[in-house]
């Protein structure tokens, strides 16, 4: 049985190696051997996706995935701790960057896990407990983020700009997701009615792939339905491309913002309403 298996599996390897010999030259002729070697069933499209998505980082900059400043969920070191416990709960976060005056101001890295021995009865300092903060600055490219996570088996980096200040944050899940697509964790949501949640601040957090149908029902909207199928769809379609995060666009008076996206899909969106009928206009 083992012989019969040889010839088989020499002639998977002499067909491989047959496309590397071409030997291409740009990183665009080594995708298309990949993609062609996908094609003939050497591997699948999955490998190729995470391929893909390997190669890219090295292009990809920290600004290109990062969290906004204006989105960074932090902790106040002089709030008291059931506040803290509060907004960790609400939120669903492991690190947080705790700061002092501003968010200009970033003291350490807070992991919600020390707040059990402080409801454990056990002593607690809470600006004890921080971890140190790494800052990267904006134009460091994620592949070499990447091997500064594992060499320090650090999760999160604060970004700073050109002058100095925050600008954002930047997890080792945003970097990982560039190459493996959205990573699911025990606090993302896989049922329908679950696609949305209610903001503090009015805004809902869609899941982009909400179907357009059942966003329509849950919201009253009439958004066809002819060329996307799903509410990431919509926004892909009417920007003409794949936007990155942080980027807002109106439609029909509601505005979607993305909140999370890698180098190939969207995966949550925030969405709001339009102002209501009378009021004042926005501007812009």
């Amino acid at each position: 049985m083992k012989d019969d298996d040889e010839p088989s599996h020499r002639s998977w390897w002499d067909r491989l190696t047959a496309f590397w010999s071409r030997e291409p030259e740009t990183r665009e002729e080594l995708l298309e051997v990949l993609r062609s070697a996908c094609e003939r069933n050497l591997f699948d499209a999955e490998a190729l996706s995470i391929i893909e998505g390997a190669l890219a980082i090295s292009e990809l900059r920290v600004r290109d995935v990062m969290v906004p400043r204006s989105q960074m969920d932090v902790i106040r070191i002089d709030d008291p701790i059931e506040e803290i416990a509060r907004f960790a709960a609400e939120t669903n976060h492991s690190r947080f960057p705790a700061i002092g005056e501003s968010k200009d101001d970033v003291l350490g890295i807070f992991l919600a896990k020390d707040l059990i021995r402080y409801f454990a009865g056990l002593p607690f300092d809470l600006r004890d407990s921080l971890r140190p903060a790494v800052f990267v600055p904006e134009s460091k490219r994620l592949d070499l983020l990447l091997r500064e996570f594992r060499r320090r088996r650090n999760h999160m980096a604060i970004v700073a700009d050109e002058y100095g200040g925050v600008s954002g944050l930047v997890t080792i899940e945003d970097v990982l997701e560039q190459i493996v697509g959205e990573i699911e964790d025990e606090y993302d949501f896989d049922e329908p009615e679950d696609a949305i949640r209610l903001e503090a601040d009015g805004s809902y957090r869609v899941k982009a792939t909400m179907e357009l149908i059942d966003f329509n029902e849950a919201f009253g909207t009439e958004f066809s339905d002819e060329e996307s199928d799903t509410v990431g769809g919509l926004v892909i379609h009417r920007l003409g491309r794949l936007p990155q995060r942080g980027e807002r666009l109106e439609i029909d008076g509601w505005t979607f913002e993305v909140l999370r996206a890698d180098s190939r899909r969207l995966h949550w969106l925030r969405v709001r309403p339009p102002a209501p009928s009378g009021g004042e206009e926005s501007a812009g």
